[in-house]
């Protein structure tokens, strides 16, 4: 039976549309902010989200970006917002659909079914780069050169977010806003000694024949190179704001 996730704020909507998606044949678990939200998104692996992106504590943009991080899961924005531009860049955002409030139930249960249809059972699967590297967020683990270790929240998103736009230099503000929800300049450091414990735990793991995959771009950032099909860029130029690839769309 598929789980569902909403993350939404307003009781009564929680309430109504828990009750549609019970009778639709869905088991399912609610956040009212979005901390809570992604606390559950990490913990309960569901196969699909659905979520208002004016939650308090960590807006829904953020939840998404996070989302996006980790799965390629499916995302039904639920909005009040009924203009073009506002769908435009939630679909863009990361959104596999979306739907204006007030919506009929009935549609609603057929865009989910629809989007699980699509998504089919790949959203949580481990994910290859390259010959040496695979990614599973099932178990927070990567496996380097044969070698599986487990990191913490942190780590695999930080090396994640790094692995989605390899080749390319992620900048360190980048880093603390979409890993670390930190956008000043204070939290710097979390960066550096984030990325050393990253190297440490991929070094212990690939033995001595591994190659160290993130590199530092001296006043940059840091960039994930593999050594087999990425190339580093002609230039050492960060990624512009908001171009950072969050991760694969449905």
């Amino acid at each position: 039976m598929p789980m569902l996730l909403i993350v939404e704020d307003d009781t009564a909507s929680v309430l109504a549309l828990r009750a549609l998606l019970v009778r639709g044949g869905y088991t399912v678990q609610s956040a009212a902010d979005g901390r809570e939200g992604l606390r559950l998104l990490f913990a309960e692996r569901p196969d699909l989200l659905l979520l208002d992106l004016r939650v308090p504590g960590l807006d829904g943009w953020r939840v998404m970006a996070r989302a996006r991080d980790m799965s390629d899961l499916p995302i039904l924005v639920l909005s009040g917002l009924d203009d073009v531009g506002h769908r435009v860049k939630a679909l863009r955002a990361g959104a596999d659909d979306y739907l204006v409030k007030p919506y009929d139930g009935e549609e609603l249960l057929a865009r989910v079914e629809a989007l699980l249809r699509r998504a089919g059972h790949r959203q949580w699967t481990g994910e290859r780069v390259g010959e040496h590297l695979r990614l599973v967020p099932e178990r927070r683990a990567v496996v380097w050169y044969g070698g599986e270790v487990r990191l913490s929240d942190i780590e695999y998103r930080l090396l994640q977010l790094l692995v989605r736009n390899r080749g390319r230099v992620v900048t360190t503000e980048q880093l603390l806003t979409r890993v670390w929800d930190d956008d000043s300049a204070l939290g710097a450091d979390r960066v550096k000694f984030g990325v050393l414990r990253l190297r440490r735990k991929l070094r212990d793991a690939g033995g001595p024949e591994a190659r160290d995959p993130v590199e530092a771009v001296r006043g940059l950032g840091y960039r994930f190179v593999s050594g087999e099909s990425d190339e580093p860029p002609e230039a050492d130029s960060p990624l512009p704001p908001g171009t950072e690839d969050p991760g694969p769309k449905s």
